[in-house]
């Protein structure tokens, strides 16, 4: 081994140690841990309550409009977040602050669209039924 590799020995040897540790514990506590199988601890656990049917049922579009949606304005309170924090320091970063601004308010106005079009398509109305989304 070159003395490039030996410096790798001290990762190496953390990593080793990490894993046994982890099969030894997994290890002593199936060989210390009663095993009682049950039909009540072998039933799946959802919320209490017992399952019936068939777990592959169908769900309507709309739980995932709805999941695309969370991920649509999650995301922009994730860019709005850092850009409100360097506000102040964006003259020093793009020249001006009008810049980071108006960069900013093209950025809302993608997502006002996007707000205007579920809307506008009713994908947030859970009242009525419908069959065309």
């Amino acid at each position: 081994m070159t003395p490039y590799q030996w410096q790798y020995l001290p990762l190496l040897m953390q990593v080793l140690f990490a894993v046994l540790l982890g099969v030894g514990m997994v290890t002593a506590s199936w060989f210390v841990g009663r095993h009682r199988n049950t039909k009540v601890k072998l039933d799946p656990y959802e919320c209490g309550i017992q399952a019936v049917g068939d777990a592959r049922g169908r769900f309507s579009v709309r739980f995932y409009l709805v999941a695309v949606l969370f991920i649509l304005f999650d995301v922009e309170a994730v860019f709005i977040m850092p850009w409100a924090v360097i506000y102040r320091q964006l003259p020093k970063i793009t020249g001006s602050r009008l810049f980071g601004f108006w960069e900013m308010l093209v950025y809302l106005g993608f997502v006002a669209v996007g707000l205007y079009y579920i809307v506008r398509k009713g994908i947030l109305n859970w009242s009525q039924d419908r069959a065309d989304l």
